[in-house]
């Protein structure tokens, strides 16, 4: 049987997220307090936790106004379960491998940039505008 504090957290959750089925409340009591450690699928925890951290701050204040109205301390933890991590330290020992390619790749990136440059600025074209705007000046209206 669930607690309040975890029926809350999945409400809150359930509301966010794509995939309501793969969440997962557990909850352990220690010295410091509750400590809830939300799991959801590795799809959803981008919006479990916001652009800056934002969405998940906001979930531990509701927390905290609950834990004043049951005079408990309570820690969530968002656990993240993907392979995201995995495969980042398996792209790091590639690149080290192939560097020789990967400048040459960013060498070439850097010609294109180059031909690509923007055009500079005709003067003439401001000048104009400035005529257009002096004859305005000269109108009696």
């Amino acid at each position: 049987m669930s607690s309040i504090d975890q029926q809350f957290v999945e409400y809150v959750v359930k509301a966010l997220v794509g995939n309501p089925d793969k969440i997962e409340v557990k909850r352990t009591i220690d010295e410091k307090g509750v400590l809830l450690e939300l799991t959801v699928d590795p799809e959803d925890l981008g919006r479990v936790i916001g652009k800056h951290g934002v969405t998940a701050q906001s979930i531990r204040t509701l927390l905290r106004a609950l834990g004043t109205k049951n005079d408990a301390r309570y820690n969530l933890k968002i656990v993240d379960n993907s392979d995201h991590n995995h495969h980042q330290s398996e792209r790091y020992q590639s690149s080290a491998v192939s560097d020789s390619t990967t400048r040459s790749e960013g060498e070439k990136l850097l010609d294109n940039l180059e031909q690509t440059k923007p055009e500079p600025v005709e003067e003439d074209r401001f000048e104009k505008t400035r005529q257009e705007l002096a004859e305005f000046d000269d109108l009696d209206v």
